[in-house]
């Protein structure tokens, strides 16, 4: 059985404050986009012993027993009888570029288990199990645009804001790791407001809806301070880092005549 789980991007985003379990309050909007990974499983049949994941795609991710994908498929049997798999995953979305792609993976995994296997999990339960694997997989279990506050699993539902604008997603051989986004950003309060700020044009949001980890991320890598640039001069009327980076979204009313700079992951309209 395959899916095809898809990226985020993030419009803005605010840190609010360090929480005293270690985690952070955020304010943001998860907004999917067409870009995808492929995934697909069959049951390992009789005499498996374990699970096999085989990663093809865009880059290598290392040890499969820590990839999100497995951990999904061991948290689900925690509750379920899942037998062993074979699990093929292809990687169209860059690790460590913000879009979400293992949070994205884990998920679909859960829904795809669900699903095949007629487990009846209610949406809630799955919600609860992918809030164990990551902040944002809860996002993934449907991903639609929302406001999300709270860890970033607290969701508010809005309306398709970028219907009919054409969106430039670019991204360099940067690495990003959150952890250390985090370290380097402060937070800095509620008061941006943004579920106001984007009801307001997107031609308004420049200067106005702003992403927190730029600054630590441009400071420690200033050529996507020059990516964002790039977007405006190709005639973007919004461009941001997506969450922790590194990628770099430009937002267009049509395709840009003249593209703009780094290496272009997807493209397309909303």
């Amino acid at each position: 059985m395959v899916t095809f789980p898809r990226a985020k991007i993030n419009i803005g985003l605010t840190i609010v404050r360090k929480r005293d379990d270690g985690f952070h309050d955020i304010e943001t909007i998860f907004y999917p986009i067409p870009l995808a990974d492929a995934l697909e499983f069959v049951p390992a049949g009789p005499g498996a012993v374990s699970d096999t994941l085989t990663v093809t795609g865009v880059a290598d991710l290392g040890n499969p027993a820590d990839n999100l994908v497995i951990k999904a498929v061991n948290i689900l049997r925690t509750r379920y009888p899942v037998p062993y798999l074979r699990i093929h995953l292809h990687k169209t979305i860059p690790p460590g570029s913000g879009l979400g792609g293992g949070s994205s993976d884990a998920s679909a995994m859960l829904v795809l288990l669900n699903r095949y296997f007629g487990l009846q999990a209610s949406q809630e339960e799955l919600l609860t199990l992918a809030l164990q694997l990551g902040s944002d997989c809860p996002f993934f279990i449907r991903p639609e645009p929302v406001l999300a506050t709270g860890r970033g699993e607290i969701f508010t539902p809005l309306g398709c804001l970028l219907t009919g604008y054409y969106l430039v997603l670019v991204r360099d051989d940067i690495h990003i790791s959150t952890p250390m986004a985090y370290a380097g950003s402060k937070p800095r309060g509620s008061e941006a407001g943004l579920a106001g700020l984007v009801t307001a044009p997107v031609e308004e949001w420049k200067d106005r809806v702003v992403n927190d980890f730029e600054e630590y991320a441009f400071r420690q890598y200033p050529r996507l301070s020059m990516l964002k640039q790039g977007m405006y001069d190709a005639g973007a009327i919004y461009s941001s880092m997506s969450g922790s980076g590194s990628a770099i979204y430009g937002i267009f009313t049509s395709r840009p005549n003249t593209p703009p700079p780094g290496n272009i992951i997807w493209q397309g309209e909303l």
